[in-house]
C-alpha cells in the first residue's frame, strides 16, 4: 500500500511541476475591426515545430495553453489579405492585442498555404482544385483522398471513424441520407470545396444547448445557380450489354432537384445510391424497415465489386426535390422505385463444429430473385434560431418473390417466397422558444404489414412431421401486424453553464403475428406447437432528463442523461392458455464527458447502463420454418438482457499538416436470462429453441486510424486497424460450451499523382479470425484482399488504365482469385465527354472461392461470376 501510495504521490508531484502557460488576445485589422478566423500559432523559436495553434472566434479572441520550458515564445499570426504578425513575446501568462495591416504579397503567401485546407472554428474547408486528378470525375472521387475521411464500401462516409450525421448541398439537406446519389453524380467541376463541420448540432435552436459529437459535410458549389449532372450510354458483350443512366441536378438559393433514371444489365447495383444513412435523433424512433421471418438459402456474394459477379437486370427512379417555400422554411419530396431481377448460382460447403462431434453440408446453390420496391418522404422543415418543425411522413412499399434450387448430394430441393411488405410512419418534432425556456414536443407514429410464404419441395424434417417418411412438399405462411406510437413533451433551459432537458412520454406498440404450416395436397399441421397466433403489447411511461455542461472556453462538454422508464410487456398466444407478462421499472443512465486539451489533441469517454426485453422474433411458441433447414421457436419467459457499456478515445487532427489520428477502445458486459439452443441434425438441419439460463456476454474492442496528406508528393495515405474479443456460451446438441472470438482487420489505401503522366491508387485489407470452445481453438481464417489502379496519361485528355486484384482466404486450397482490367479514355472538351471502353476479367476467371466462418461453424463458398466482357460508354457532365 505504501508503495502504490508513493507511486500516486510521484505521479502527482511530476504533473503539477510541468508548468503551463495561458495566452489570450484579441485580432483586430487596421479599422480596428475584430478578425475572426485569424490562425495564431506558437513556437518555441522562429524556425521550430508549432506548440500550440488555435482560431480566433468572432469576436477576434483566442486563448492558447503552451506547455514549455523556454524563457521566450514566438507567436505568428495570419489572415488571408493580411501581413502576417511576427513576434517574439515571454512565457508567461499574458493578454497581448494583435494588430494586422493589409498586404498584396502577404494575401498571395496566404494562399499558397491554405490552398489545401482551411480551418474556421469547428469549420474546415477542403479545396476540391488541390486533391482533384485528371481522372476525377464526381465529387466521391474527391471525398475518398481527403484526409480524416473514409468511404466504406457501401458508401457511408465516416470522419475520424464515426459516420457523418448530415450531408449538405449549400446548406441544405436534400437527400435525407440519401448521399449516394450526389456523390456519385455530382460533378467535381461544380464543386469549389467540401467542408467538415465538426461537432455539427443540426437543429439551429439547440446549437449553444445540446453539444453534439458528430460531423457533417457541406458541399459547396462554384456558382449560386448551378446545373449539373451526369448521363452515361453504354453497349457491350458478352453476352449482349447496356447501361443507361441520365441524372440532371439543379440548384439555386431556394430551390435543389436530382432526378435519376438508370438501368442496366452489366452488374452494376444502383440500389445503393438510394440507401438510407440517416442518423437518429428523435430518441426512440419506430422504423417501416422489412422483417424476414422467411427466407431462401442464399450464396454469400463475394466481398468486391458487385460489377464482377451480380448478374442483374435494373431499372432505378428517383426523385429528390426541395423547395424553400418561405425564409427557413423547406419542403422536401424524395420517392425512388427500384425494379430488378437478379441470378445467383454457386455452391457452399458448410461444416459445424459441436463440442462432440462436426458435420459437413454440401450444397449446389442456383436463385432468381425479382425485386419491386417503392419508397417515398415528403418533409416539412422549419430551422430557425429561436423555433425548430420538422413533419415527416414516410411510406414503404415491396413486392418480392424468390426461386431457388438447392442441388445436395442426396435430393434436389425447390424452393419460392413470396414476400410482400407495406409500411408507414409519421414523425413530428417541434421546438419553440417560450420566454428564456424551450418548449419540446416529439409525435412518432406508424404501422407496418407482411405476408411472407414459403414453399420447400420435398419436405422437411420428415422425423417431426411425417413419422421419418419423405413427402412431397411443406408450406411456411406468416401474416405479421405492428402498430407503434410514442408522444413526448418536455423543455430545455440553460443555466449558466448548465442546461436541463426533463422530458414525459409514453409509447405503446402492438404486435401480432399468425403462422401456419401446410404439407402436400394442403393438409394443414394442427398441432398447436407449429401454428402461432400471438400478440405481443409492449408500453412504457417515461421520465428522462439530461444534464449538461459547457465551460466558458468550450474545453468540457459534459452530458449526463437520467432516463426512468416503466414498462409493461403482455404476450399471449390463442393456441395456449398459458401468458406471459413482465412489469419493469429500469433506469438506464448515461454519461458522456469530451475535453478538448489543445488546438490538435482532444478527448472523449463515455459509460452507460442499458435493458432490452427482446421482440416478437425472439418470443413466439410456436415452431417456425425459417428456410428449408432452419426449424425455430422461442417458448420460454420474456427475455431479459442488462448491458453495461465503457468507452474512451482520443485524437489528433491538425489541418496546418493535413494529419487526422484516432484511436479508441470499447468494452461491454450482458447478461441474459435466456440461452439459445441448437440442435444440427446429421444432415445440417437446426433446431433452435430458447432455454431458461442464465448467462454473459462480453465483448473488447480496439479501434486505431490515421490519414495524412503528404501535398508535395500529392498523395493521401489512410491505415486503419481493429481488434475484437468476445465470450459467450452457448448450446450445442444439447452441451453447454463457452464460445471465444477474436477478430483482427488491417485496412489501408494509398493515392498518389505520381507524375505528370501516372497516377496510381491502392487499398487493401488483411483480417483474421478465430473461434473456438474454451481453450480449444477449432478454427482460424486469414483473408486479404488487394488492389492496384494504374493511370498513363500519354495526353491530358486521354489515359489508359491498368487495374489489378487479388483477394485470397487460408481455409479454401483453391482460395486464391486474381483479376485484371484493362480500359481507355478519351475526353472530348466541346462538348464535354468521355468515351471509354473496357475490358474487364481479362483472365476470364469464373469462380470465386472464398471462406468465412461464425461461432461454430465455417462456410466455403464457390460463387460464378460475370465472364470477360467489353463495354464502352459514353459519359456526358454538364
Amino acid at each position: 500500500m505504501k508503495k502504490i501510495l508513493f507511486t500516486i504521490l510521484s505521479i502527482f508531484v511530476v504533473f503539477a511541476g510541468y508548468s503551463q502557460t495561458e495566452i489570450t488576445g484579441q485580432v483586430f485589422d487596421d479599422n480596428n475591426e475584430k478578425l475572426s478566423g485569424a490562425t495564431v500559432m506558437i513556437s518555441k523559436d522562429s524556425v521550430s515545430s508549432i506548440l500550440a495553434y488555435g482560431i480566433s472566434d468572432s469576436d477576434g479572441k483566442f486563448k492558447i495553453a503552451v506547455k514549455s520550458d523556454g524563457e521566450s515564445l514566438s507567436l505568428k499570426v495570419s489572415y488571408i489579405g493580411f501581413a502576417t504578425f511576427e513576434e517574439t513575446i515571454q512565457n508567461k501568462a499574458q493578454q497581448l492585442e494583435v494588430k494586422l495591416l493589409p498586404s498584396s504579397e502577404a494575401l498571395k503567401e496566404v494562399i499558397v498555404k491554405s490552398e489545401i485546407l482551411q480551418q474556421r472554428g469547428d469549420t474546415l474547408s477542403f479545396s476540391v482544385d488541390a486533391f482533384k486528378d485528371k481522372n476525377d470525375r464526381v465529387i466521391a472521387d474527391i471525398l475518398k483522398k481527403l484526409p480524416g475521411i473514409d468511404i466504406r464500401p457501401n458508401g457511408q462516409i465516416y470522419y475520424k471513424d464515426e459516420p457523418i450525421q448530415k450531408y449538405y448541398i449549400e446548406g441544405l439537406d436534400l437527400l435525407e441520407g440519401r448521399y449516394n446519389l450526389a456523390n456519385n453524380n455530382l460533378s467535381a467541376d461544380a464543386v469549389s470545396k467540401v467542408e467538415i463541420l465538426e461537432n455539427h448540432q443540426p437543429v439551429k435552436v439547440l446549437d449553444s444547448l445540446e453539444f453534439s459529437e458528430r460531423a457533417s459535410i457541406n458541399i459547396k458549389l462554384k456558382k449560386d445557380i448551378s446545373i449539373s449532372g451526369t448521363a452515361t450510354a453504354g453497349m457491350g458483350a458478352a453476352p449482349l450489354l447496356w447501361q443507361t443512366k441520365v441524372t440532371p441536378m439543379i440548384f439555386t438559393k431556394k430551390r435543389q432537384a436530382i432526378v435519376t433514371y438508370q438501368s442496366n444489365n452489366t452488374g452494376s447495383d444502383v440500389s445503393g445510391e438510394i440507401r438510407n444513412f440517416s442518423i437518429n435523433f428523435f430518441g426512440d424512433e419506430f422504423n417501416i424497415d422489412k422483417t424476414d421471418w422467411l427466407s431462401i438459402q442464399n450464396v454469400s456474394p463475394p466481398p468486391f465489386s458487385a460489377e464482377r459477379w451480380l448478374d442483374n437486370n435494373v431499372h432505378l427512379g428517383s426523385a429528390n426535390i426541395l423547395q424553400r417555400v418561405k425564409e427557413d422554411i423547406d419542403l422536401k419530396l424524395n420517392i425512388s422505385y427500384l425494379n430488378d431481377y437478379q441470378k445467383q448460382d454457386g455452391s457452399t460447403q458448410t461444416r459445424y463444429f459441436t463440442p462432440t462431434d462436426t458435420i459437413d453440408i454440401i450444397e449446389n446453390t442456383s436463385n432468381n430473385i425479382f425485386v419491386s420496391q417503392l419508397e417515398g418522404q415528403l418533409t416539412l422543415e422549419n430551422n430557425t434560431d429561436k423555433n425548430y418543425l420538422k413533419d415527416q411522413l414516410e411510406f414503404n412499399g415491396s413486392w418480392n418473390t424468390n426461386r431457388g434450387l438447392i442441388d445436395r448430394p442426396d435430393a434436389k430441393i425447390k424452393q419460392r417466397l413470396d414476400n410482400p411488405f407495406f409500411g408507414i410512419k409519421n414523425d413530428m418534432r417541434l421546438l419553440r422558444t417560450i420566454g428564456k425556456q424551450l418548449i419540446t414536443f416529439n409525435s412518432n407514429i406508424g404501422f407496418t404489414e407482411t405476408n411472407q410464404d414459403l414453399l420447400v419441395q420435398p419436405g422437411q424434417f420428415e422425423a417431426i412431421f411425417n413419422n421419418g417418411d419423405p413427402y412431397g412438399e411443406i408450406q411456411q405462411q406468416v401474416s405479421s401486424r405492428k402498430m407503434y406510437a410514442d408522444n413526448s413533451a418536455g423543455f430545455t433551459k440553460a443555466l449558466g453553464k448548465f442546461t436541463i432537458s426533463p422530458k414525459f412520454g409514453f409509447s405503446i406498440q402492438d404486435q401480432q403475428l399468425d403462422t401456419d404450416i401446410f404439407l402436400e395436397d394442403g393438409e394443414e399441421v394442427l398441432d398447436a406447437d407449429f401454428k402461432n397466433r400471438t400478440e405481443f403489447v409492449e408500453s412504457s411511461v417515461y421520465f428522462k432528463n439530461s444534464f449538461r455542461f459547457k465551460s466558458k472556453d468550450e474545453t468540457w462538454n459534459l452530458n449526463l442523461s437520467t432516463p426512468f422508464q416503466f414498462k409493461s410487456f403482455q404476450l399471449k398466444d390463442r393456441n395456449f392458455e398459458e401468458k406471459r407478462s413482465l412489469d419493469r421499472l429500469v433506469f438506464e443512465p448515461r454519461f458522456s464527458v469530451n475535453k478538448k486539451l489543445s488546438a490538435f489533441w482532444d478527448a472523449n469517454a463515455s459509460a452507460g447502463l442499458s435493458y432490452d426485453f427482446g421482440e416478437l422474433q425472439q418470443l413466439y411458441y410456436g415452431f417456425l420454418l425459417n428456410n428449408y433447414r432452419n426449424l425455430n421457436r422461442y417458448n420460454a419467459p420474456i427475455s431479459e438482457e442488462t448491458r453495461q457499456y465503457y468507452s474512451g478515445g482520443i485524437a489528433y487532427r491538425n489541418p496546418l499538416k493535413q494529419l487526422f489520428l484516432n484511436t479508441s477502445y470499447s468494452y461491454s458486459y450482458s447478461e441474459n436470462n435466456l440461452l439459445y439452443s441448437s440442435n444440427i441434425g446429421e444432415n445440417g438441419t437446426r433446431i433452435l429453441e430458447a432455454v431458461v439460463r442464465d448467462n454473459s456476454f462480453d465483448n473488447h474492442s480496439f479501434k486505431a486510424g490515421g490519414s495524412k496528406y503528404f501535398r508535395k508528393l500529392k498523395t493521401t495515405f489512410k491505415l486503419n486497424a481493429s481488434y475484437n474479443l468476445s465470450k459467450r456460451q452457448q448450446l450445442l446438441n444439447n452441451t453447454l460450451a463457452e464460445v471465444n472470438t477474436q477478430s483482427f482487420n488491417l485496412r489501408g489505401s494509398i493515392d498518389a499523382e505520381v507524375s505528370s503522366w501516372l497516377i496510381a491508387n491502392y487499398s487493401g485489407n488483411f483480417s483474421t479470425y478465430t473461434s473456438g470452445f474454451g481453450e480449444r481453438d477449432f478454427q482460424q481464417i486469414e483473408t486479404q484482399q488487394h488492389t492496384i489502379d494504374l493511370y498513363f496519361y500519354p495526353k491530358d485528355n486521354q489515359y489508359l488504365s491498368v487495374s489489378s486484384e487479388y483477394y485470397g482466404n487460408s481455409l479454401s486450397e483453391n482460395g486464391d482469385n486474381y483479376f485484371v482490367n484493362l480500359s481507355y479514355q478519351f475526353t472530348f472538351e466541346k462538348p464535354k465527354m468521355d468515351l471509354n471502353i473496357s475490358w474487364r476479367n481479362i483472365l476470364n476467371t469464373d469462380q470465386f472461392i472464398n471462406a468465412s466462418n461464425n461461432q461454430y461453424y465455417y462456410i466455403q463458398s464457390s460463387y460464378r461470376l460475370r465472364p470477360s466482357q467489353v463495354l464502352a460508354t459514353l459519359k456526358f457532365t454538364f
